[in-house]
């Protein structure tokens, strides 16, 4: 660790990353349809989601298919990708914003029905979206102090229950339009899972390296966005303007130790919407075609999104290929983190 912002990692590589999506499609279109009688009385017009943040479609869960069910089969392909015998797995962190129970955590049921072994240390890491690159973060920590050999990083999230609640409670009649503006953000989320085994480099060539990171707290920006299993209520501009200037800071503190200002092969950003990756393209001076997107058709996928995203690029990238993932939750809090690939 170089300070307290910026650290390296020194023996920890992916071995798999693998998803599973959620297969009910919702449409933009489906919920200006549930809207429409409330769009009119306020004064809005249909169409905000795909016009402003160009989401055209996300997922939601089948029926008695929840979000453990999604984040265990996720990790039962990453392992089985992976190679690795599942009993040397030593630490399984589910990152989930989603949550059924205040406890026990989330992590029990997923090492259950993965069937890990007792010897496998497992918990909850939460930090909004970007608890995913955290639990990496973490899991590398691990790796390279020798305290285990492999890890799990697991991830399901469920965006059915409190967008269902959302249209309900703006059908009601005494909503006005600042109330859906408010929270319009609710509605660009979407459903699925992800998972990644990482492992000591050293025994497995093969994986991608991770190189370093870095991260940045904003946290007098806590209540910009604030959500429960009922509602969530988001500051959208406030959001952006503050996430861009904190990324910004971020960047400037890691130049020292990292020199990502050259450029890199991908950059897989956090996905929110097109006005979001168009801010940072342009702030970082990043070219849009190094830049993956999945919100199109999987929405806000939460602290899924990085990994998700990565997820889908595996066949594109070769080996020596720079990998940047770029987190942020709100709270706020940013992070940076290289891989190479």
């Amino acid at each position: 660790m170089s300070s307290n912002s910026t650290r390296k990692f020194t023996n920890t590589a992916v071995l798999a990353v693998q998803t599973e999506d959620a297969t009910r499609v919702v449409t933009s279109d489906d919920f200006d349809d549930a809207l429409e009688a409330t769009y009119q009385r306020v004064g809005l017009r249909r169409g905000l989601l795909e016009r402003l943040a160009g989401i055209r479609e996300r997922r939601w869960w089948a029926d008695r298919v929840t979000f453990v069910d999604g984040a265990a089969m996720a990790g039962a392909k990453a392992i089985s990708e992976s190679g690795v015998d599942p009993a040397s797995i030593g630490l399984m962190v589910n990152t989930s914003v989603s949550r059924r129970y205040l406890e026990p955590s989330t992590a029990v049921a997923v090492h259950h029905a993965l069937g890990l072994p007792r010897s496998c240390q497992n918990f909850d890491v939460t930090n909004a979206c970007l608890g995913f690159v955290n639990g990496m973060e973490l899991a590398a920590a691990m790796i390279d102090s020798g305290m285990v050999d492999h890890a799990l990083v697991v991830n399901g999230e469920d965006s059915r229950p409190v967008q269902e609640r959302t249209v309900e409670r703006l059908n009601r009649p005494n909503t006005v339009s600042k109330d859906v503006l408010a929270q319009f953000a609710t509605l660009t989320l979407g459903s699925g899972a992800v998972a990644m085994v990482l492992g000591r480099a050293d025994r497995h060539p093969e994986g991608h390296r991770l190189v370093g990171s870095a991260s940045r707290a904003g946290s007098e920006h806590h209540e910009l966005c604030l959500g429960d299993n009922q509602e969530m209520r988001t500051d959208l501009k406030g959001l952006l303007d503050a996430g861009l200037a904190l990324s910004e800071d971020l960047w400037a503190d890691a130049a020292d130790e990292f020199d990502w200002a050259r450029g890199m092969d991908r950059y897989v950003v956090h996905q929110v919407s097109k006005v979001h990756t168009q801010a940072m393209c342009d702030r970082f001076s990043i070219d849009p075609a190094l830049v993956p997107t999945t919100f199109p058709t999987r929405g806000n996928l939460g602290p899924a999104s990085v990994p998700f995203t990565l997820a889908g690029q595996q066949d594109s990238l070769v080996g020596g290929d720079r990998v940047l993932l770029m987190g942020i939750g709100s709270g706020l809090n940013a992070s940076c983190l290289e891989i190479a690939w």
